[in-house]
């Protein structure tokens, strides 16, 4: 028990010290920090880890496996903000919009297929419109999911006007591991946002950026 709260502890601590980096990054860049979203990433944690996390104020949790956040969800406070980041399979869109109900984003469709099948549960459930984002796939690199960067505009204008019970919220990226492109990547997705802007005649502040980890989200910032 002294070891699961001290790696608890641990993990509070870890969640100041990024929210005062982001605080300085926002400071730095002329940012206002509330205008920043974090996003704790609790995909393997345990739902007493995660507890902790919550108890200290976070409400904004993300996973990337359908099993672990349909397990956990209903284990944890109604008021958690739950992201889904990644890859989904279409034969798991009911899986997961029925499994946790307070899914408040989904980061992020890659084609119109997954768009239509989200649309569809989410009409099918009765559940209020699911925010998404665009996944744009920035490094090129050919093993991952996203769109091209010359496809985001007619994917984004799918989403906003065909899918009514979905709510295009951003656009969102995930660079190479080691972060070397992340310079490049931010650019790409910055500049994606204000061509997608122009074209569904949105203000580039109501079209959110979802980009940075743990090695590079200052530089998102």
């Amino acid at each position: 028990m002294a070891a699961a709260q001290a790696v608890e502890g641990a993990a509070v601590t870890a969640l100041r010290s990024v929210l005062l980096r982001v605080r300085q990054a926002a400071e730095r860049a002329g940012r206002q920090t509330e205008r920043v979203r974090v996003v704790a990433v609790s995909k393997t944690k345990p739902e007493s880890l995660i507890r902790q996390v919550y108890d200290a104020g976070h409400r904004s949790f993300g996973e990337n496996y359908v099993q672990e956040i349909v397990q956990k969800a209903p284990q944890l406070p109604d008021d958690i903000e739950w992201h889904y980041i990644g890859h989904l399979q279409s034969n798991k869109v009911k899986v997961l919009l029925g499994g946790v109900p307070n899914l408040a984003f989904f980061h992020g469709v890659d084609n119109e297929k997954i768009a239509n099948h989200l649309d569809r549960a989410v009409s099918s459930l009765e559940r209020n419109p699911l925010k998404v984002f665009v996944q744009v796939n920035t490094s090129g690199e050919i093993s991952k999911s996203g769109i091209d960067p010359s496809g985001c505009v007619q994917l984004a204008e799918y989403v906003k006007w065909r899918c009514p019970n979905l709510k295009f919220s951003g656009l969102m990226t995930i660079g190479m591991p080691d972060y070397t492109s992340t310079p490049e990547n931010f650019r790409t997705l910055s500049n994606c946002r204000v061509e997608v802007c122009k074209a569904l005649g949105m203000a580039e502040d109501e079209c959110e950026l979802s980009m940075g980890m743990s090695g590079d989200f200052e530089q998102a910032v």
